[in-house]
């Protein structure tokens, strides 16, 4: 069912707004899941190609073990990533992106370019950021 397009949106500003219901609950649980703390960054760490805990934990600031442990497992679950272990001395254990995992690339872009064109840097940031 199509939601009532508000007056101010254009077939041409968003393609296929008028094929949008109000509500999908497959939607809300993938916006849920993505959007949890710290997820998207996690994602986005695995898809440049962070594999070990480290790595990603290296990769994403301010993340906590306790809650990069958390979300590995959610992702997992999810069926977003595997979570291989090498019977080594010390063990080694690698996370990968399943199919499903890798095929949020084109979400994560999306939502990478959308940031970089309507998000301002955070003020630490900015004042960390090179002058043009």
């Amino acid at each position: 069912m199509a939601t009532a397009k508000p007056a101010s949106v254009t077939d041409e500003d968003v393609p296929g707004y008028d094929v949008l219901s109000a509500f999908c609950p497959r939607f809300q649980h993938a916006v849920e899941l993505i959007g949890r703390r710290w997820t998207g960054a996690i994602l986005r760490a695995m898809l440049a190609g962070g594999h070990r805990f480290s790595d990603i934990a290296a990769t994403v600031p301010d993340l906590s073990d306790r809650l990069l442990s958390e979300r590995l497992k959610e992702l997992e679950a999810e069926g977003l990533l595997r979570r291989e272990v090498y019977p080594e001395t010390p063990v080694r254990i690698e996370y990968h992106l399943t199919e499903k995992g890798r095929s949020l690339w084109p979400v994560v872009e999306s939502l990478s370019d959308w940031a970089e064109r309507w998000l301002p840097l955070e003020p630490e940031a900015t004042a960390a950021a090179p002058t043009r």
